[in-house]
């Protein structure tokens, strides 16, 4: 149920009573045809771009092809006006009986409106958050959450088959310095005074309960182990407590993966999955012995001087070529990259798409690469980035967290405003620019604060079911149907109201197809505050109002107007993943 598939099918249908189109149909490519709202409401309710884009293929001009379209959609009962405009845009203007329809269709379908089959069920992994679990997650981290969670929401309401995935960065390095920092928290517990920490290990305090966690639990036992005992131990309980961690913050912002994968699983059985990885390009031509030029800039971990095992990827889009395996035998940390994409192709995505922090946006193209050899082109990687999110309170800087020791987290952030405002804030805003979060003003109450504004609106539509309860006692408004009482929604600032639902679908499917779920809180934003301008416009025109106590069908049919709002303000906010609420206080 989409207007605008809707309308561009009527306007090629029109196209195609053409005699110049008829003449010339092997020419004619109707791809190109595109039906938009037009930028002034005022010009009508679609515009189409017909005769712009086909006129040159036609060999005529493109007023005079549009006015031939034009004459051909006059005949069209639910196309109330047709005008031609500058060179041949065409704006139509839709009659009473379509909207009354549409609104009928909207109400009918309920929170279904919107859906789409664009995705045809096509097999997507979003892999977001993925903070290695060495403590806390700070507001860095919680941009990149509510971006991919909502995308992944968008997605699945787009008719994609999603996978929502948390890649745990458990093999490094650093997680040996988080067992260590842990164990030192151990001693503490113990009793013994440890001093200020040293230098390299992690300061926060979030550390102290593992380490009493684990006096409780070995005693002081751990103390009478050399390190290459101890180690293990400690290892798995702090990384189990720092996960624990993460999926409770996670949790508090309304995030809930389905998948937690373990990058320890690659390195298990002596590194299996990253030799048949390593393997598998091997066969496909992409890996070679040799050496490779110093990097500009600063030398990354990994480089050395040496002869290595090295992905070709310059061959499928990199701008250098990556080592796979150093001089001394062991893997590089790319090649684990490349072990869990292949992971991912195995278990059968047709897309994987990676949301990173904008410090990741080196990893681009060799992850782009990675894809393009392993599924030797047949699969699609993206990679979002996300930039930086700045806080403030009333305009000053907001100050680090003692808890994490350098860093304010997620959890602060949350604790503080409340979810909701998070997570629409996040998105209020294309992740590609950099975001400024003001702790004052996503808690205010004004139109100056979108996610009150657009809860707010929710919590106006289910007052006005209150409102009618109290006017009509005994109406109970879940026998009525409420699709049927749409042929008595006729005023044009009503008509308006419909008009802004009829661009939902076509908001969810555009934004689904460039995976940009910041769309989703413009449009919510935009419905809003339609909703509310029209709220005032009852104030100064009582007929106007939703609820009349004097005209009971008439309030019926508008509960109906209300309820389409309502619905598709609760699928939006569902998507974003924030609360529709009943009432604001």
């Amino acid at each position: 149920m989409n207007l605008f598939t809707d309308m561009a099918e009527r306007v090629k249908a029109a196209l195609e009573t053409l005699d110049i189109v008829i003449d010339r149909r092997a020419s004619v490519d109707f791809a190109r045809v595109g039906v938009e709202a037009p930028r002034d409401p005022a010009h009508g309710d679609v515009a189409t771009n017909a005769a712009m884009v086909l006129a040159k293929p036609l060999g005529t001009n493109p007023r005079s092809l549009a006015e031939l379209i034009a004459e051909a959609l006059r005949r069209d009962d639910d196309i109330a006006e047709v005008t031609v405009a500058g060179p041949g845009f065409i704006n139509l203007k839709l009659s009473v009986a379509y909207w009354q329809r549409f609104l009928a269709g909207v109400i009918a379908a309920g929170r279904d409106f919107g859906r789409s089959a664009a995705g045809a069920s096509r097999r997507v992994n979003v892999e977001y958050v993925s903070a290695n679990p060495t403590g806390p997650m700070h507001v860095g981290h919680c941009r990149g959450a509510v971006v991919g969670d909502a995308l992944a929401n968008l997605l699945a309401f787009a008719g994609f088959d999603v996978t929502k995935e948390y890649y745990i960065n458990d093999a490094g390095s650093q997680i040996g310095v988080l067992a260590r920092s842990a164990y030192l928290r151990y001693r503490e517990a113990l009793g013994e005074a440890i001093g200020e920490i040293p230098a390299g290990l992690y300061p926060g305090d979030y550390l102290v309960p593992v380490g009493e966690a684990l006096a409780a639990e070995y005693g002081a036992s751990l103390t009478l182990m050399p390190e290459d005992k101890w180690m293990p131990l400690v290892r798995d309980r702090v990384i189990d407590a720092m996960m624990a961690m993460i999926r409770d913050d996670l949790e508090a912002l309304n995030v809930v993966h389905d998948v937690f994968y373990s990058e320890r699983t690659l390195h298990a059985n002596d590194a299996a999955a990253i030799r048949t990885a390593i393997n598998d390009l091997t066969f496909k031509g992409h890996v070679y012995k040799g050496t490779l030029p110093p990097p500009k800039g600063q030398l990354p971990e990994d480089w050395e001087d040496r002869e290595q095992t090295l992905f070709r990827s310059t061959e499928v889009g990199d701008d250098m070529d990556r080592p796979l395996i150093k001089s001394d035998g062991s893997y590089t940390y790319f090649a684990a990259d490349v072990a869990y994409f292949k992971d991912k192709y195995d278990r059968g995505y047709d897309e994987m798409i990676y949301v990173l922090g904008a410090d990741h946006g080196g990893y681009v193209k060799r992850l782009e690469a990675v894809a393009r050899a392993v599924s030797e082109g047949r699969a699609k990687l993206t990679v979002l980035l996300c930039q930086l999110v700045k806080l403030y309170r009333d305009g000053e800087p907001v100050k680090m967290s003692k808890r994490s020791g350098d860093f304010v987290t997620l959890r602060d952030v949350v604790d503080e405003v409340g979810r909701d405002a998070v997570r629409f804030m996040m998105l209020y805003r294309k992740n590609s620019e950099p975001l400024d979060f003001d702790f004052a003003k996503v808690t205010e109450q004004s139109k100056d604060n979108p996610v009150f504004y657009v809860q707010y609106a929710h919590a106006r539509c289910a007052s006005v079911f209150r409102q009618a309860a109290e006017a009509f006692p005994d109406l109970d408004v879940r026998t009525i149907d409420l699709a049927a009482r749409a042929l008595l929604i006729a005023d044009p600032n009503e008509l308006q109201l419909v008009a802004k639902i009829a661009e939902f679908p076509r908001v969810v499917e555009a934004a689904a197809l460039s995976q940009e779920p910041h769309r989703i809180a413009f449009y919510l934003y935009d419905l809003a505050s339609a909703f509310h301008a029209h709220w005032n416009k009852g104030k100064e025109t009582p007929d106007l109002r939703f609820i009349n106590d004097k005209n009971r069908e008439l309030s019926i049919a508008r509960l109906g107007l209300v309820n389409a709002v309502a619905s598709v303000l609760k699928s939006g906010l569902a998507i974003t993943g924030v609360a529709a609420p009943e009432e604001m206080r």
